[in-house]
């Protein structure tokens, strides 16, 4: 069994446009005031047959539109690439369709073509059930929109999720708890709850580098929204499965499951990265970011794929172990070591098992909550 079959196979479909740019949003995404969907789609498809031919054979497990705002597509549009991914590979008979979505009405609308196209799970960008803060977020929906929204989703779905953001601007513990019991009551089976990050080269980074950007909380109070959102998910038996997610027992997103148990996945669109094992190899694939860009080379070269890089062993190993410490099950020290050709350092996990960081269970090494808050640091320890 090749490394991959450990975390399965997904596909994730980059759909590059928004209708606005959030000022905290550094993902790839554009505003344009129209998009030729027929010529995207025609394009992806054939980014998709290049993808299908270093991949043959395989099951796919889950698709995954991502963004950008993918609901912005045309329905005709999805159901052209879920029927391709369904030709060119075998899907799953339980795979996972996701495709993610924003809470206005006019999106709302298309959510049962949505359904009918393929998709069986949204995951909806509401961010906030705070109209004043909605507004300081850049969104382009209120609150009332939103839970109409969820609501219609809920009915043309089987299964549904939404995202939060706090440590936002002016909150305060309390306001947050108020706002989670809230959520509580919308919720299905799964929750993402992010705490805001400032980004260099967004609206907000830039504000922030400034000085512009007040209200937002210290460190110590951030921290204790961290812990208070574990808290809350934990009573209403929705436990945290990875650092920010969020889900009752067999409704965790399976796609990113993928990622965090470092499966393979193919990597589509403008600014779409990849992980595909080829001839024995992982490669990691990246593409052009600029939609126009991509398209035209697309058309004209014949692929957008910009680097094909090998990653060695070890390097892989580091990654596995990156991605799988987010989860709440953690990392299996053995395929680190099948991987790696070596055995994680001991004293650095005795020294963090010590200090509360970290548990182990068997051959499972695992971050606790007070360990994923500083993951990057644990992380630098546990691989020196």
């Amino acid at each position: 069994m090749e490394d991959w079959q450990n975390g399965g196979f997904g596909i994730y479909i980059h759909w590059p446009f928004c209708a606005a740019k959030c000022p905290y949003c550094d993902f790839n995404s554009h505003v344009r005031s129209a998009v030729d969907q027929p010529r995207w789609l025609a394009a992806l498809k054939f980014e998709l047959q290049n993808a299908a031919k270093r991949t043959e054979g395989r099951v796919v497990d889950t698709i995954f539109f991502g963004g950008g705002t993918p609901s912005l597509m045309d329905a005709e549009t999805v159901a052209g690439l879920v029927a391709e991914v369904g030709r060119l590979w075998t899907l799953a008979p339980d795979a996972e369709v996701t495709l993610e979505a924003n809470p206005t009405s006019v999106e709302a609308k298309k959510f049962a073509d949505f359904g009918i196209s393929g998709i069986n799970r949204v995951s909806m960008g509401i961010q906030s059930l705070r109209d004043v803060d909605l507004k300081a977020l850049g969104r382009m929906h209120s609150v009332s929109e939103a839970r109409e929204a969820f609501e219609i989703a809920k009915d043309s779905f089987d299964r549904v999720s939404f995202d939060l953001i706090y440590a936002r601007q002016g909150q305060s513990e309390g306001d947050w708890k108020a706002e989670l019991r809230e959520a509580a009551a919308m919720a299905v089976d799964h929750l993402s709850l992010y705490q805001l990050t400032i980004e260099a080269g967004t609206r907000f980074g830039e504000l922030y580098e400034r000085g512009n950007l007040r209200g937002l909380p210290n460190d110590g109070l951030a921290a204790d929204m961290y812990e208070v959102t574990q808290e809350f998910a934990d009573a209403y038996e929705m436990p945290a499965y990875e650092v920010s997610n969020h889900a009752r027992t067999g409704a965790q997103s399976r796609h990113n499951l993928v990622y965090w148990r470092y499966g393979d996945y193919v990597g589509v669109g403008p600014g779409a990265h990849g992980r595909i094992t080829v001839n024995g190899e992982r490669i990691a694939t990246s593409t052009t970011r600029n939609p126009e860009s991509w398209l035209r080379e697309v058309e004209n070269l014949g692929t957008a794929t910009t680097d094909d890089e090998i990653i060695a062993p070890v390097d892989q190993a580091s990654e596995y172990l990156m991605m799988s410490l987010r989860l709440s099950e953690g990392s299996d020290m053995g395929r680190f070591h099948a991987l790696s050709g070596f055995s994680l350092n001991e004293q650095a996990i005795d020294r963090n098992q010590e200090l509360g960081l970290l548990q182990t269970s068997g051959n499972r090494l695992v971050a606790t909550a007070k360990g994923r808050i500083i993951l990057n640091t644990l992380l630098k320890d546990l691989l020196v």
